[in-house]
């Protein structure tokens, strides 16, 4: 079963998030082919694959290195930028997620390449908010005092990633495992079958995160709308 966006939007994202260890370019809104009335030979559309593609549906070798990441970078990246929330992490995570790739190739077997590296990098995320949760609770002093944030301005945002800045905040706003559930099937459009076995769960627990997630995100829009215009705007265009 697909997952039904919370809001087209959610959905919607610019996709030109700046990877910026690649030089690919990432054009995002271009027109596509309409494919009313056209009949695809099946095997006419095989032979066109290309990539991991190819070598997952068995008419291709795996692609080179360089290959490999020019054509997956911006879409890691992308999915890195979405679960940490900031420019620096993503970046981090999309390294770690490509050294964690070169380490393993040789013993990848055909099935989804980009689901595979979906689950690397979700897991990376999962293990970083660990890491840092567990510092905070053996290093911080009982007579801590917590540091004004220096989280980037809703422009600044906009401007590193292309994402909405309310809907960014909203998804920071929930906790790690929620905001996995949602990102992987609201802007990633990943199925419960496939989230569940990126997440290594049961489908119940995605879809109740799904659920709680979605309600988490619209309870902080509607936080957000009260001072907010870009947070109305998303509830309005929402189910």
């Amino acid at each position: 079963m697909r997952c039904q966006p919370f809001c087209r939007n959610l959905a919607g994202f610019p996709q030109n998030s700046p990877a910026q260890s690649t030089t690919m370019t990432y054009t995002h809104g271009s027109a596509l082919p309409s494919t009313d009335d056209v009949t695809i030979d099946a095997d006419v559309a095989t032979e066109e694959l290309t990539g991991t593609a190819a070598f997952d549906a068995g008419v291709g070798d795996m692609p080179s290195w360089e290959e490999l990441v020019a054509q997956h970078a911006d879409s890691v990246y992308r999915l890195a930028f979405r679960l940490s929330g900031n420019q620096h992490d993503a970046e981090d995570l999309t390294q770690e997620t490509f050294m964690r790739v070169f380490r393993s190739l040789k013993g990848y077997q055909p099935g989804t390449f980009e689901g595979w590296l979906h689950r690397i990098t979700t897991n990376l995320f999962l293990d970083m908010v660990r890491h840092r949760a567990k510092i905070r609770m053996e290093a911080l002093p009982e007579d801590y005092e917590r540091v004004p944030g220096t989280d980037m301005t809703p422009e600044q945002a906009y401007n590193v990633s292309n994402l909405d800045p309310a809907l960014q905040k909203a998804l920071d706003d929930l906790s790690p495992d929620f905001r996995v559930a949602v990102v992987l099937c609201d802007v990633v459009g990943m199925s419960y079958d496939e989230i569940a076995d990126t997440l290594g769960v049961k489908m119940g627990t995605v879809r109740s995160r799904i659920h709680r997630g979605r309600s988490q995100l619209r309870a902080h829009l509607e936080n957000q709308a009260t001072s907010d215009e870009g947070a109305q705007l998303l509830l309005a265009t929402g189910r």
